[in-house]
C-alpha cells in the first residue's frame, strides 16, 4: 500500500497538495501516516514532498509557484531572479488579478499586489525550477511594474536595477516603453529612459 502512496507521488512530480492527494485516493490520514514515517515532507501548509526528491534550490519561489500557480513573480523577487538588483528579497513579491483572493502563506511570507487585467497578462514568462513552472515578468515589464510602485519599493532600487539592466542585459527600449504605457507611467519612466541613451 505504501509504495503504492509513494507511485502516486512519484507520478506527479513528487509533490501533491493535500487536496490533490485526497483526489487521488490519500486520505489526510494516510498523508499524515507517510509524513511521520519519513517517507514525504512537508513543504507548506497543505503541501507535501517526497524525502527521496533531491533538494529544492529555491524552495521559497518553488512553494509559492505550487500553491499559487496564476500569481507571477513580480517586483524586488523578479528583479533578483533576472540579477539587475542588489537587494535580497524578504518577502517574495507576486502579482495576482485585480479580482483574485489574495495569497497568504505562514512561509514564506507572500506579499501579493493587484494588477488590473492587462498589467497583470503582460510580459508573463514561464521558466522550469526544480521542475516546477515559475510564471515571472520579463525585465523590462518588471522595470515598469518597478517605477509604479517606486513609493513602496524605493526609488534608489529602481534606479539602480535600470542602471544593472542597461550593463548586463541587451537593453530593449522598445519594449520598455511599451510596458511603461501598459503600466501607465510612461511620462514618469520617459525621462530616467532618455538619460540613458
Amino acid at each position: 500500500m505504501k509504495e503504492r502512496h509513494e507511485e502516486i507521488f512519484r507520478r506527479h512530480g513528487g509533490r501533491l497538495r493535500m487536496s490533490e492527494a485526497v483526489a487521488h485516493g490519500i486520505t489526510p490520514y494516510m498523508l499524515y501516516a507517510l509524513r511521520d514515517k519519513g517517507i514525504v515532507e512537508r513543504m507548506s501548509r497543505g503541501l507535501y514532498r517526497l524525502v527521496e526528491l533531491p533538494p529544492i534550490s529555491n524552495p521559497d519561489l518553488v512553494t509559492v509557484s505550487l500553491r499559487f500557480p496564476k500569481a507571477v513573480l513580480c517586483l524586488v523577487s523578479a528583479l533578483a531572479w533576472h540579477d539587475i538588483t542588489t537587494q535580497i528579497p524578504h518577502v517574495v513579491s507576486v502579482a495576482v488579478p485585480r479580482d483574485s483572493r489574495m495569497p497568504s502563506l505562514d512561509y514564506p511570507p507572500v506579499q501579493a499586489h493587484k494588477f488590473s487585467h492587462e498589467a497583470y497578462t503582460s510580459g508573463i514568462e514561464e521558466h522550469l525550477i526544480d521542475g516546477v513552472p515559475l510564471r515571472i515578468y520579463s525585465p523590462e515589464k518588471t522595470l515598469a511594474d518597478c517605477f509604479k510602485f517606486r513609493n513602496k519599493i524605493g526609488t534608489d532600487v529602481v534606479l539602480e536595477a535600470l542602471k544593472l539592466y542597461r550593463a548586463r542585459k541587451r537593453c530593449d527600449l522598445g519594449k520598455l516603453l511599451a510596458y511603461a504605457r501598459i503600466c501607465r507611467i510612461e511620462k514618469v519612466m520617459r525621462p530616467y529612459l532618455e538619460a540613458m541613451l
